[in-house]
């Protein structure tokens, strides 16, 4: 070594795959490669020992990485696991000062046009991605993930697109953990053959949509369809001649969110991207330190973006319950939103407007109702399936379904939208019977795994909700439990309110599964 040369530096590589091939062999081709490199490289299959507890090795590791090799496949885009692990990475990428880890994505067989769940698009959508289709592209690839981490570099940006297309769900691919954002830029085919519509509530948000200031609350647990109804109450909209804007918080840097000037800055520079209106425009108003933030906000909507605006303006805020953690900047946006609704009863700018916010009931926030959207406008629970809903859905698949094969199906995982899809896929495509899929469906090898195991690993990360799962669990009755504990696992999807109290939801899905699991 040179007096001049320094050690190449070590960095901690978390390896996020799918674990069926060409994923896995191509995840330990790296492994092995960047261990060999002097790095120390994570894989789930050679770093966790049997008997560790498995979502709780994957959290520390998670967190003490610098980069998150993403190994997207056809596989791993439809995996509950790997799209939580960037989540998590994201969100770990926010808080950190160094933003690690870094995302470094790897399309393995796996086209640039092929569809992605609405979430990884979200989290991928500025950042170069490579392409492997063969053997011959690893030295290549890995050439340039050493690289990467010699000099402690991030892949280039790409700027993502403004305009969103449809991932349309075919006979022969199996449904997204959740869906791609449909707002259409013209006459784009609306509906894939296996979307079922709430029509009572898509009918009731058409009518709500069409009056000045308009407010539209939607909310359910995660994969019930909230972003696709969003996407067809905006194309209605379209359709009526309205400007449609749609913003998706994961796809703001987590750290936007601690300052509600910067928000309020970035939130504005979105809308007006989309509306192609000068970000000088943005700047101007929301760097005027004469007022404050949120009156700066509200004036750049009046004297830009209604001021020439002659038709009403759709604008959908999906994700928004990402920002309720912060709770200044959340209590202080929401009170925007509701100051908006307000302002279209004597303001004629403001009718113009009419506003979507869609939000997981996983998330929750703190705050006074009488000062936030949630208890103005129209709200939306998205209903799960009914038995006729699922009927029609396993003949669109062309199972010669009766009552009594619904029924079964149903008994396993109720009217839950992605998993009465994923159940009727794998049985119309992959060769197995019902009674095969009801069988193994409580287990880690069962389809339903991922949907499981990601359940697992919330509440493993939330010691007080985990003890009054288990509590749950124990018991066959419907149970009381403290009223924070009773809404959050409710708004996970893992117990039904039956009065003041809660009783397990799915049965004969969640009893067996948790109870070996949690060993109880």
């Amino acid at each position: 070594m040179t007096e001049n040369s320094h050690p190449l530096p070590s960095q901690r590589v978390f390896i996020s795959y799918r674990s069926q091939d060409p994923d896995a062999s191509l995840a330990k081709v790296f492994y092995e490669h960047l261990k060999d490199a002097g790095h120390l490289p994570f894989m789930a299959a050679e770093s966790i020992r049997l008997g560790e507890n498995w979502p709780e090795g994957v959290d520390k590791e998670l967190e003490k990485s610098d980069y998150f090799l993403l190994l997207l496949s056809e596989k791993s885009a439809t995996s509950e696991m790997v799209i939580e692990e960037v989540s998590s990475a994201k969100r770990l990428q926010g808080r950190n000062s160094n933003n690690k880890p870094i995302i470094v994505p790897i399309r393995v067989n796996f086209p640039f046009s092929a569809p992605l769940s609405y979430d990884l698009r979200a989290y991928t959508a500025r950042i170069q991605q490579e392409k492997w289709n063969s053997d011959t592209d690893t030295p290549i690839i890995l050439a340039k993930v050493l690289s990467l981490l010699a000099n402690n570099e991030t892949p280039a940006t790409v700027e993502p697109e403004t305009t969103l297309t449809y991932a349309v769900e075919t006979y022969d691919k199996p449904p997204l953990p959740a869906a791609e954002l449909e707002l259409p830029e013209g006459m784009i085919r609306l509906a894939s053959p296996f979307y079922v519509q709430p029509k009572s509530c898509k009918s009731k948000c058409d009518q709500e949509i069409e009056k000045p200031g308009a407010l539209i609350r939607i909310k359910a647990p995660r994969q019930m369809g909230k972003t696709s109804l969003l996407a067809r109450i905006s194309y209605y909209g379209k359709q009526q001649g309205y400007q449609t804007v749609s913003l998706d918080f994961s796809q703001f840097e987590e750290n936007i969110f601690q300052d509600l000037k910067q928000f309020l800055k970035r939130f504005c520079a979105s809308v007006a991207r989309q509306l192609k209106i000068s970000q000088e425009k943005v700047k101007e108003h929301l760097d005027n330190d004469s007022y404050g933030p949120i009156e700066n906000c509200c004036q750049f909507f009046e004297d830009v973006i209604f001021k020439d605006l002659t038709v009403p303006l759709i604008l959908g805020l999906d994700k928004i319950d990402l920002i309720f953690p912060y709770s200044d900047t959340a209590k202080e946006f929401l009170k925007i939103l509701r100051l908006w609704h307000q302002n279209a009863i004597d303001k004629n700018a403001w009718k113009k407007l009419r506003l979507i916010i869609v939000h997981s009931t996983e998330s929750y926030v703190k705050m006074d109702i009488n000062h936030s959207p949630f208890n103005v406008g129209l709200g939306v629970k998205l209903p799960e399936f009914t038995s006729a809903q699922v009927l029609e859905l396993a003949q669109r698949h062309g199972l010669d379904w009766n009552n009594g094969e619904v029924q079964q199906l149903m008994g396993m995982v109720g009217g839950h939208p992605y998993l009465i899809r994923l159940g009727l896929y794998n049985i119309a495509q992959q060769g197995i019977t019902l009674s095969q899929l009801l069988q193994k469906a409580p287990t880690d090898e069962g389809i339903y795994g991922e949907h499981l195991r990601r359940h697992l690993w919330n509440l493993q990360q939330h010691p007080e909700l985990l003890n009054a799962f288990q509590q749950v669990i124990n018991s066959p009755q419907s149970i009381n439990l403290e009223t924070r504990e009773k809404f959050k696992l409710n708004g996970m999807g893992l117990v039904d309110l039956e009065d003041n109290k809660v009783k397990l939801r799915y049965e004969q899905l969640y009893r067996p599964y948790f109870r070996d699991c949690l060993n109880l």
